[in-house]
């Protein structure tokens, strides 16, 4: 079974900048991709970042040229470097792998706990 443990999130004003990062243990095998989702209250959990194991990456519009993803595949380990923060940032920020199954299909793991981003002066 698939743990993710997210960490790094905190109080920082507008400007500022965070980095956010999800470690996955337990049975893993081979992870296809690693991201990140967003969730605020009220809100659907949307798709942040995102880092396939082939190296693509691919951002919501919202964060091109502030946020940058990236991993360290032999800690399967994935980060989220975020500059320029702005309050509509604020959220909780969730992790996102997805498994490469011995069959060949593509399963989510758990979500972890998430970890709060507030943008705030």
């Amino acid at each position: 079974q698939v743990q993710l443990v997210e960490s790094g999130g905190g109080l920082v004003q507008p400007g500022g900048s965070l980095r956010l990062t999800c470690t996955a243990s337990g049975s893993i095998g081979s992870i296809y991709s690693m991201g990140w989702y967003r969730q605020a209250p009220g809100k659907e959990r949307e798709l942040v970042a995102r880092s396939s194991n082939g190296g693509t990456t691919n951002y919501a519009d919202s964060v091109k040229g502030r946020f940058t993803i990236s991993r360290d595949n032999a800690k399967n380990t994935v980060y989220l470097q975020m500059s320029s923060l702005k309050p509509e940032d604020t959220a909780v920020y969730y992790c996102h792998v997805l498994i490469r199954t011995a069959v060949g299909k593509n399963v989510p793991a758990p979500w972890g706990q998430g970890t709060q981003v507030t943008v705030s002066s």
